[in-house]
């Protein structure tokens, strides 16, 4: 297999088969990025050998399985390239069904993340994805290729003009400068055509589907780059991102600095909200930890810190959506999993009462919103290390 040696850089659970997950592996040391590496998909009923294996012609930065389509697997690749696989299909080179190229107008950076569309119109299938070369594309799967349309060009935001500056000469600076590099993307299920995009200076762009000219509001509090943005399971309006910086930061939509800051002692690789819950949410850091807050338990940190075996480094987090299992992906390779205590678990049952749960579930969340009393929340700082940063630009 081509995974000697190599990141585990996605990860990502099918969405029927409760034992089933996918899991991509590349390089985030740039200088050594090779010319190929593979996605494995693995049962936890035989975690020492993949179900499938596919090679692909670049590393692998992200993946995808459809919501309702669970053979159809979406990829981000290091060279630009997105493809579809269908994993039944079992040929000598698993080759995938849909694969972007020059002509079809390939990103020309990195694609950080992979999200299909769930508003599918015509019976017709698309993904969005988000890229360091600035755009954010729409990709339908036509019958013989898959059709580009750029949703957003992520254009640069100047910071707050200082005293003696002139904001019209910072804006004029910003537009010289090209595009914003996207690193991570989410869509709010509760609205349609809303996303939030995570940068790499570190900001958060709320944008629209719909209207495609400028940002709806920018967020600013992450002075590194943002490695994951995540709206809240139950509440259309709360949102998680994480960040090089060594901070998680919860916030509100209408708000454009973050309510709560949660230090860490390292680089924030990924966090994830749980599935069962408004409150709970993990995070995975460069110090060889997992993290798992529960805000209506502990406003201010974590209320479980489990060491990764052999001080390797986590570098992403996903929860199980049907068990009480968590997984992790290191940076040799290796998979971990854990199984969640009841301590960590919501009381109700997400999966027979959805709607039941949905209700408690966000009302738990207002429940904390009205707890904070409008104060800013912020854990004790910690030592900040720069030398490490997951941007091509920083090899």
């Amino acid at each position: 297999y081509k995974t000697n040696k190599k990141q585990v850089t996605s990860i990502c659970w099918n969405p029927r088969y409760r034992d089933l997950f996918a899991v991509g592996y590349g390089s985030y040391d740039f200088q050594k990025n090779s010319s190929n590496a593979a996605i494995c998909v693995f049962t936890l009923k035989n975690p020492s050998h993949p179900e499938y294996y596919f090679e692909t012609p670049s590393e692998v930065m992200c993946l995808k399985f459809h919501p309702q389509q669970p053979a159809l697997l979406a990829v981000g690749l290091y060279n630009g390239t997105v493809m579809v696989f269908d994993i039944r299909i079992k040929g000598a080179k698993n080759n995938p069904i849909y694969q972007s190229t020059v002509r079809t107008k390939k990103h020309t950076d990195p694609v950080w993340e992979v999200h299909w569309n769930k508003k599918e119109s015509n019976r017709e299938l698309s993904f969005y994805s988000v890229s360091s070369d600035g755009r954010v594309t729409r990709w339908t799967l036509m019958k013989n290729k898959l059709e580009p349309e750029d949703i957003i060009r992520l254009k640069m935001v100047a910071p707050p003009a200082q005293k003696g500056e002139n904001r019209v000469d910072l804006d004029e600076e910003m537009a010289l400068s090209g595009y914003a590099g996207g690193m991570c993307f989410s869509f709010n299920k509760f609205v349609d055509h809303e996303f939030l995009v995570g940068t790499e200076e570190g900001r958060i762009h709320l944008c629209s589907i719909d209207y495609s000219g400028d940002y709806l509001k920018t967020y600013q509090g992450h002075y590194l780059a943002v490695y994951n943005v995540k709206w809240n399971t139950f509440h259309p309006d709360v949102f998680l991102s994480c960040s090089a910086d060594w901070t998680i930061k919860l916030w509100r939509k209408q708000q454009e600095t973050p309510i709560a800051t949660f230090e860490l002692p390292a680089s924030v690789s990924d966090v994830q909200w749980a599935p069962y819950s408004s409150t709970i949410f993990a995070a995975v850091c460069a110090d060889s930890s997992l993290y798992v807050y529960n805000l209506k338990r502990d406003k201010h940190t974590y209320i479980c810190e489990q060491k990764i075996v052999k001080k390797r480094k986590p570098t992403h987090v996903a929860f199980n959506p049907f068990d009480p299992i968590i997984i992790t992906g290191e940076d040799k390779g290796g998979c971990s999993t854990y199984r969640l205590s009841a301590g960590l678990l919501s009381d109700n049952s997400f999966i027979t009462d959805p709607k039941g749960t949905a209700e408690r579930e966000k009302a738990e969340m207002d429940n904390f919103l009205g707890s904070l009393n409008n104060c800013l929340l912020y854990t004790s700082p910690s030592p900040r290390d720069l030398s490490t940063s997951r941007m091509p630009s920083s090899a």
